[in-house]
């Protein structure tokens, strides 16, 4: 009779982390957030994200908004941040602000990592006050795809600035106001060439009277960047 060799049955178990939930009060002067992700692992959140926006006053559902990626990390608290925006450093999962200076909040929501060099992305909601709702603004999300990660807001000036970079050694820092009923113009840059390893040539260039104007100065880098 053939014997038979019985092995170990060995049950290899899958690790799961279940969907994290959170409360976010202090974020909006309308809204409260109540905002799920699919998974976290230490401080790093990330996965599929549900943003429900909860009327302040009347505590129901305004609108319910969702991420593919809802990256982000917690805090010393196990909390994300909010309405943060520091270049190469924390980027808040949700931002709220008035980013086409029309008066109402609008919101940012979290994407995945595909802006450049890997920082963070964001699909950006204008208010539409004639929808009551908050709209996808191609424009604005392209701007937070497209560079050094979300875009900041300059409320005095009215304008919105990004920078973008490649490498060490070249940095452009853009603005752009908000035409109404028309979109964006460019109106400034300023890029920072020191690609030659001791000069920093600094060009400018400023839309006026829809004329660009542009002026360089080169400086020794030690100088131009002091600590």
């Amino acid at each position: 009779m053939k014997k038979v060799v019985l092995f170990p049955l060995i049950i290899f178990a899958q690790f799961y982390i279940a969907q994290a939930k959170f409360e976010i009060k202090d974020g909006s002067k309308r809204f409260d957030v109540q905002m799920s992700v699919k998974s976290c692992e230490g401080d790093t959140c990330s996965g599929e994200g549900i943003i429900k926006l909860i009327d302040k006053r009347s505590k129901q559902i305004f609108q319910t908004l969702t991420s593919e990626d809802l990256y982000f990390y917690l805090n010393q608290n196990q909390k994300p941040s909010v309405n943060i925006i520091q270049l190469y450093n924390e980027q808040s999962p949700l931002i709220f602000d008035d980013f086409n200076f029309d008066g109402s909040e609008d919101l940012a929501i979290r994407n995945g990592n595909q802006s450049g060099y890997g920082g963070p992305s964001y699909d950006v909601y204008v208010y539409n006050s004639t929808r009551k709702q908050f709209v996808l603004s191609n424009e604005l999300t392209a701007l937070a795809y497209e560079n050094l990660g979300m875009f900041q807001t300059d409320h005095k000036r009215k304008r919105i600035i990004t920078f973008a970079k490649s490498g060490c050694c070249w940095h452009i820092t853009t603005e752009y106001t908000v035409v109404p009923k028309k979109g964006l113009q460019k109106v400034y840059e300023m890029e920072e060439d020191a690609m030659d390893g001791e000069y920093v040539t600094v060009t400018t260039r400023n839309l006026i009277n829809n004329k660009w104007v542009s002026q360089s100065k080169k400086y020794k880098i030690k100088d131009y960047y002091k600590e």
